[in-house]
């Protein structure tokens, strides 16, 4: 068994456990001792002001660097514990199952809203053809499974609001419309942990109203965790559970949003007052 498998977990257990995390770029830190843990069917919010190193945070969860020190365990209830800080990028999205979108968007903007769907799939239909070209020739399994892909991908649209843009050039949707196909590719690929990069980046009130209520009804359908990055902050106190604060690469306050309003440490942070006796 692969060392990042360890023993199939209790549901108790937090989905991702964060533990000393540190990343160190030359002489700079740029995340420093960071611990916290993300629940099962939870919206965990990581906020702080630019420069906190809360993108450095999620690289390194999602495997595009690999921490200095630290372990990152996820723990999903019906699947084998695995290490992330011990995988490749591309396995802990494979295998592990952890989906990111990011702050810049990153489409396929020429190919079509449902073709960005359906490459989010191309995992399971390699899967499906044996990892040959068979798929080419019509093995039924490669067509059972590019027929589940499909239909998943029109659920998605269909979920995100999306179905009358599907043959569009994803390129051509509008802004907010671009976000919410992202969030639908991450959930093609049936993530046990979504991370969202500024989801809310660009969205005026009605359309964050609206991510809202879409992240609520993934988390409380599909029974995810979500952790999100985000600076809008009627998107954090709406729907996060749990929220993590950064400054300066180190974690300064961890708590419920009520706490966190409260908290004189994230108000220094934030507005760099002094905090009064």
């Amino acid at each position: 068994m692969n060392a990042a498998l360890q023993q199939m977990t209790d549901p108790a257990t937090p989905l991702l456990t964060v533990e000393h995390l540190t990343m160190r770029f030359g002489g700079l830190v740029a995340i420093d001792d960071v611990s916290f843990a993300a629940a099962h069917r939870g919206i965990t919010g990581v906020i702080g002001p630019n420069g906190a190193g809360k993108t450095t945070l999620f690289n390194c969860i999602t495997g595009f660097y690999k921490p200095t020190v630290g372990r990152l365990t996820l723990a999903a209830a019906d699947r084998p514990t695995m290490l992330l800080e011990q995988m490749e990028g591309f396995r802990i999205g494979q295998q592990a199952r952890v989906a990111r979108t990011f702050q810049n968007i990153r489409l396929f903007t020429g190919m079509s809203v449902l073709e960005n769907l359906m490459v989010a799939q191309h995992n399971k239909l390699m899967r499906a053809s044996g990892y040959t070209f068979l798929g080419l020739f019509g093995l039924p399994s490669f067509n059972r499974a590019e027929k589940a892909a499909r239909d998943l991908a029109v659920h998605w649209l269909d979920r995100v609001g999306l179905t009358h843009l599907a043959d569009e050039p994803a390129g051509s949707l509008p802004y907010g419309a671009q976000r919410r196909l992202e969030i639908a590719r991450a959930m093609c690929t049936e993530p046990v942990l979504l991370c969202l990069d500024e989801p809310a980046a660009g969205l005026n009130p009605r359309e964050s109203a609206e991510l809202n209520t879409l992240l609520r009804s993934i988390r409380d359908e599909f029974g995810i965790g979500i952790l999100l990055i985000e600076h809008d902050m009627s998107v954090v106190m709406g729907i996060c559970d749990h929220i993590v604060v950064l400054d300066y690469g180190r974690k300064i306050a961890d708590g419920t949003p009520a706490e966190i309003r409260a908290d004189p440490a994230v108000i220094r942070a934030y507005l760099g007052e002094e905090e009064k006796e």
